[in-house]
């Protein structure tokens, strides 16, 4: 191991135990609303989300849930005699294993259900990092372990021939159905199992909302009281990140932070790059030459090697060489991070790069989780580059391994590759995830402003 020019020390055993960090979007804010078929729930659902006016709602129907028919099932759903509007009808084990695994942060792949095919289907969509998660369904405040998850529970009211003429609407336009094969279902099924298990869910409700969208003082007390666990959850997060910096302000550096080694080279690309008044394509040109380095150190930490030998065109020679234990590739936390991105190419030339889009809250000082686009099978790769040119609280590099872990990616497959990053953010990231490897340049204040992807990129 090397040492940085000021002579901080590289390589020395970690005393820092594993520090415990929670992504602002664990502890997910569960919405639950219920009614009657065709009361209104949905449009409830998205007045809810404009008067909330936050990027990270998410809608989940019940709808998605229905349980897998048999083919004497099927049968009898197609001629409109099968009960869709009773409670056995829904996978209950399968909605509260996706609510826990949302609750907690975790990833979940929601299964999609087809109502012109009376069958679930084969794909799945993907729901992650929600702040607020509305649950909306008849069945919405039926089970008693998806009542201990949600943080408000709203029952919808309407008059009940409302109610029909809407899903007459619903079902003929959007799923294919015949009326006489609606109004049938309704009186034999959805009418009576509405006092049956629907209608006592206003118990246990903590809000009763008659006239749905119109009802404007209803949904502004359930904005409220969601914006204010925000404002709660949000604090509580920034207390946590001043916890870790103060837990690690005087911890010496991992052994899994590398250096790359200040050559005669290195030193004189780094003054040239210190000058300000270097133009804008030279800065690009001796950057990348650095980004380049970095890419390279990065790949001799993280990936792993198998023997091959090779069948040269020289009769009676082999020779004998490695290759890949398995696929490497990147994850560009945008905008700074495609300042590495020639560099990357230079040395991996076919290397998969997936996107995250991590901005800081202005008004908060939080990291925010904006986009994210990553390869399906990321968990499978042998290592995963993580490239930003700029590290100073720690913050965002947190956030950015915690999405690459809940998506099944192994700790000690990341390596995060930075040009320069403060010590104190750099102990805060070791301290939660220890199994990384960090590969960076130089070592500066913790407060160094965020200065390469400006003239690198020019604005």
């Amino acid at each position: 191991m090397n040492s940085v020019p000021d002579g901080v020390p590289v390589g020395i055993e970690e005393r820092v135990a594993k520090a415990h960090y929670s992504p602002p979007w664990a502890n997910t804010s569960i919405i639950g609303i219920a009614g009657s078929s065709g009361s209104g729930k949905t449009s409830l659902s998205h007045a809810i989300i404009r008067e909330l006016n936050l990027p990270w709602v998410v809608i989940l129907s019940m709808d998605s849930f229905y349980k897998p028919l048999t083919a004497e099932q099927s049968a009898a759903a197609f001629r409109n005699e099968y009960d869709f509007d009773a409670p056995n009808a829904m996978d209950f084990d399968i909605l509260v294993e996706k609510l826990r695994a949302i609750k907690s942060g975790q990833k979940a792949d929601i299964p999609v259900y087809s109502f012109s095919k009376h069958a679930r289907q084969e794909n799945t969509t993907t729901i992650y990092s929600p702040h607020v998660l509305i649950l909306e369904g008849i069945f919405a405040l039926h089970d008693e372990r998806v009542l201990d998850l949600l943080d408000v529970k709203i029952f919808a009211e309407a008059d009940a021939d409302l109610c029909l003429s809407r899903r007459l609407l619903r079902d003929t336009r959007e799923r294919g159905r015949d009326i006489e094969g609606c109004i049938k279902q309704w009186f034999k099924f959805v009418k009576p199992n509405f006092h049956k298990y629907v209608e006592p869910q206003r118990n246990v409700a903590d809000i009763i909302v008659p006239r749905g969208v119109e009802n404007r003082v209803a949904i502004s007390m359930v904005s409220d009281r969601i914006h204010k666990t925000l404002e709660q959850k949000s604090r509580l997060h920034q207390l946590e990140l001043k916890r870790l910096g103060k837990v690690s302000e005087d911890a010496p550096l991992s052994n899994h932070v590398q250096i790359l080694q200040h050559t005669n080279q290195v030193r004189g690309i780094n003054t040239i790059l210190m000058n300000p008044e270097l133009d804008r394509e030279d800065f690009i040109f001796y950057f990348d030459r650095l980004a380049v380095m970095l890419v390279e150190k990065a790949t001799e930490a993280g990936l792993h090697f198998l023997p091959v030998t090779v069948e040269t065109p020289v009769p009676n020679w082999k020779y004998n060489g490695l290759r890949l234990e398995a696929e490497a590739s990147a994850v560009v936390i945008l905008r700074g991070g495609s300042c590495l991105e020639t560099g990357l190419k230079r040395v991996i030339p076919d290397c998969r790069t997936g996107r995250m889009l991590i901005q800081t809250n202005f008004r908060s000082g939080e990291p925010e989780l904006h986009f994210y686009k990553l390869a399906p099978d990321i968990s499978e790769h042998g290592c995963v580059l993580l490239l930003d040119p700029q590290m100073s609280s720690g913050g965002a590099a947190l956030m950015a391994v915690r999405v690459l872990l809940d998506h099944g990616v192994r700790e000690d497959r990341i390596v995060f590759v930075t040009y320069m990053a403060g010590k104190m953010g750099l102990n805060r990231l070791m301290a939660v995830f220890p199994e990384i490897k960090v590969v960076l340049c130089r070592i500066v204040g913790d407060l160094e402003l965020r200065w390469v992807e400006q003239r690198y990129l020019g604005c």
